[in-house]
C-alpha cells in the first residue's frame, strides 16, 4: 500500500489484500495425496521385490538387479514416513522437533541416494553384477548420501507446534545455502550434465536404449523441485521482486513441484517393473 504521508510504499504479506491461498488448499490436499501414494509405494516396491526374486534373469544392465534393489530400498526410505506426515498435515505434528529433522533427514537420504544410483549406473557398468567392487561402492554412495542429506536436518524444524517444515531457519543461514547447494547441485546440474553426456558420448547413449532411460523417471521427477528452491531462494532473499501476486503463485507452483517429486516413489517402482517384464 502506499503511505499517505509521504511517496514511499510498503508490502505487508500478511495484511489484506495480499492472501496466501496455498495453505489451506495443502491442508486439505495433501494428507490423502501423501496416504495415497504411500500405499501405492508399498505395493509397487513390493511387487518390484518379489519381481526381483522370482525373474532374476530379467534384470541386466543397465538396469541390473544390483541397481533396481537399491532403489527400491530408496522408494521404501522415502515412502516410510508418509503417514506420520500424512497425519501431521491433517492434525498438526505432535512428535517434536526430533522426530521431524529425522523424517527430513531419511527423505533427502533417499533422494540422493537414488540420483547418485542413477547417475552410477548411467556412467559405467559397475552394477552388471554384485560383486566385491560393487558391494563397496554401494556402501560408499550410501555414505556419500547420508553425509549430503545432513543438513536438511539442521534446516528443518516445527512451526509454532503445528507443522513439520523443511526450513526452520533464515533463508540467508550458511546451513541452508549449503543444503540448498547441494539439493541444486544433485537435483538439476547432476542431471543437466548426465544428460550432456549422453548426448556426447556413444556408449551412454545404448544405455538409454537399452531401457536404461526408464531410471531418468526419478531425476525428471525431482528436477522441477530443484527450480522451484533456486526461485525460492531469489524470491525470499530479495534478488527478484516481490510482490503479492508472485508469491502466491509460487508457494503452488513450489508445492506441485513437491509433490510431482514425491510421485517417483509410487510412479519409479511401476515403471522398473514394467521394463523388467518386457
Amino acid at each position: 500500500y502506499n503511505d499517505s504521508y509521504g511517496n514511499d510504499t510498503f508490502v505487508d504479506y500478511d495484511a489484506a489484500p495480499c492472501h496466501n491461498r496455498f495453505c489451506p488448499l495443502f491442508q486439505r490436499v495433501a494428507p490423502p495425496f501423501l496416504a495415497v501414494t504411500c500405499a501405492a509405494a508399498a505395493l509397487g516396491t513390493g511387487a518390484l521385490l518379489v519381481a526381483l526374486a522370482k525373474r532374476p534373469q530379467a534384470w541386466r544392465w543397465p538396469r541390473s538387479r544390483a541397481l533396481v534393489a537399491q532403489l527400491a530400498l530408496g522408494t521404501a526410505l522415502f515412502a516410510a514416513p508418509l503417514p506420520a506426515l500424512a497425519a501431521g498435515v491433517a492434525r498438526g505434528w505432535h512428535l517434536g522437533t526430533g522426530p521431524c529433522r529425522l523424517t527430513h533427514l531419511l527423505w533427502h537420504w533417499s533422494v540422493f541416494a537414488q540420483a547418485l544410483l542413477v547417475a552410477s549406473g548411467c556412467c559405467g557398468t559397475a552394477w552388471a553384477r554384485w560383486e566385491p567392487r560393487s558391494r563397496r561402492l554401494a556402501v560408499a554412495l550410501w555414505a556419500a548420501a547420508l553425509l549430503l542429506a545432513a543438513p536438511s536436518a539442521l534446516v528443518s524444524g516445527v512451526a509454532a507446534d503445528t507443522s513439520c517444515v523443511r526450513r526452520g531457519v533464515d533463508i540467508l543461514a550458511p546451513e541452508y545455502l549449503l543444503h540448498l547447494t547441494l539439493c541444486l547441485c544433485l537435483l538439476l546440474l547432476l542431471p543437466a550434465g548426465l544428460l550432456l553426456a549422453a548426448l556426447a558420448v556413444p556408449r551412454l547413449r545404448a544405455s538409454w536404449e537399452a531401457g536404461g532411460g526408464l531410471i531418468w523417471l526419478f531425476l525428471g521427477l525431482w528436477g522441477p523441485y530443484g527450480a522451484g528452491l533456486a526461485g525460492e531462494f531469489l524470491l525470499q532473499a530479495g534478488l527478484l521482486e516481490p510482490t503479492c501476486g508472485s508469491f502466491q503463485h509460487f508457494d503452488l507452483a513450489l508445492g506441485l513441484s513437491e509433490g510431482l517429486g514425491v510421485l517417483h516413489c509410487g510412479l519409479g517402482p511401476l515403471a522398473l517393473l514394467l521394463a523388467g517384464s518386457c
